[in-house]
């Protein structure tokens, strides 16, 4: 194996066990489903970024955010304001009372641009700020509460928090964001029609792609000495600071990591659905993306996007065949998996690798007490045959 491999996978089972993901997705999937049910699984997986980044920072550092829709927010809002500009242009907007702008603005009697809006029309603007808009204000929240070891279940109410204010901020700005109904009638990405099937295609290959990239660089993370510092602030935190490490810092990092997938993934989530609302960014979407990572397994990058799909899928499913009950049933799934499979449904696997990695030290400690039963054995039946040839001439002398 080469260095870029052992840095990526600990062993060949791991390496196997991804190809054949990456197969699924890029592969299986385009071929056997419709466009309509691929668009779904796009969007689905738009929320595997957001699992990524929290197989990092609640897997493998111990720290549980319950406010990564706003950084999914985020990024979601940077692409819909660039789309929503693009597609407001004077001639597209002509029947308004001020052309130019986006119809929620018209509609709330704004005459011009908000200052705030302007950047977005450049593209590439719009590409640097999904990333470091989540990144920035990230860094800013994680910076502040680690360097005065704020965490545990404080760090995970105040995200909560953190969470409600901009979904209400968002809602009450209805002239700015859109409000309640977010921004939407997205249609155009630098000329090109986002809603036609060929773009639908092209954006789902883009966006597993990207996931399948975003995966590897986690796994590089924690598979470096990176990943095992933050395993071992998890699990010894105080132990880690008298080592000399700052742990503030190991934490803000991954906080920031973790935000700025979140972005991306909000950005995709916008290109394939065509409208982005606070209705993704509040608290009950931010815990839907924890259970997400719960269910497939907090430990594992390709458990918690496969709990992505499962429970999107299960959503959808029960949602169509029980309209009435489908939350009962979703709410039963998840509490089921929690109780039985604490380490999701990867932890299944892993437990199984384990037992049959028990049987075969069982098998190889049997073989060798039979082996040594037999060595044993052996040497005093070779022994005895030469006593009785020497033996024999003595009785006839």
């Amino acid at each position: 194996m080469t260095a870029a491999f052992r840095t990526l996978f600990k062993n060949r089972g791991e390496a196997v066990a991804f190809a054949l993901f990456a197969a699924l997705i890029l592969v299986v999937l385009p071929l056997v489903l419709p466009i309509f049910r691929l668009n779904l699984v796009g969007k689905y997986l738009t929320f595997g970024f957001v699992a990524i980044g929290l197989v990092l920072l609640w897997g493998r550092c111990g720290i549980l955010s319950l406010g990564q829709g706003v950084f999914f927010g985020l990024g979601g809002y940077a692409m819909a304001m660039f789309l929503k500009l693009e597609a407001s242009d004077p001639q597209s907007t002509a029947i308004q009372s001020t052309p130019g702008i986006p119809d929620f603005m018209d509609w709330n009697q704004l005459t011009a641009l908000p200052w705030f809006w302007e950047p977005f029309k450049s593209f590439t603007f719009t590409t640097f700020a999904v990333f470091l808009l989540p990144g920035i204000i990230a860094f800013v929240i994680g910076w502040a509460m680690f360097r005065r070891r704020v965490g545990g279940v404080y760090f995970a109410i105040i995200t909560q928090a953190i969470a409600l204010i901009m979904s209400l901020g968002i809602d009450g700005n209805q002239g700015y964001t859109g409000g309640r109904n977010g921004i939407t009638d997205l249609r155009t990405l630098m000329g090109w029609d986002i809603r036609s099937t060929g773009a639908q295609y092209t954006l789902y290959f883009v966006c597993v792609a990207l996931l399948i990239l975003a995966a590897l660089f986690a796994k590089y993370i924690i598979n470096t000495r990176t990943g095992r510092v933050l395993m071992a602030i998890r699990d010894r935190e105080e132990r880690v600071r008298f080592s000399g490490y700052n742990v503030a810092i190991f934490r803000t990092f991954v906080f920031t990591i973790a935000a700025m997938l979140a972005g991306l993934g909000g950005a995709l989530f916008v290109l394939q659905v065509g409208f982005m609302s606070p209705s993704i960014i509040g608290i009950v979407p931010s815990i839907e993306m924890v259970i997400f990572t719960a269910v497939g397994g907090r430990l594992s990058v390709i458990g918690a996007i496969l709990g992505c799909l499962i429970v999107n899928f299960g959503k959808t499913a029960f949602s169509e065949a029980y309209p009435d009950a489908w939350l009962y049933l979703m709410g039963g799934t998840f509490i089921a998996v929690v109780m039985f499979f604490p380490d999701g449904l990867a932890g299944i696997l892993d437990k199984s690798k384990g037992a049959k990695e028990k049987l075969i030290a069982l098998g190889g400690k049997t073989a060798g007490l039979i082996r040594g039963l037999k060595a044993k054995t052996t040497p005093a039946t070779a022994g005895a045959a030469p006593a009785v040839t020497t033996d024999i001439p003595n009785r006839a002398d």
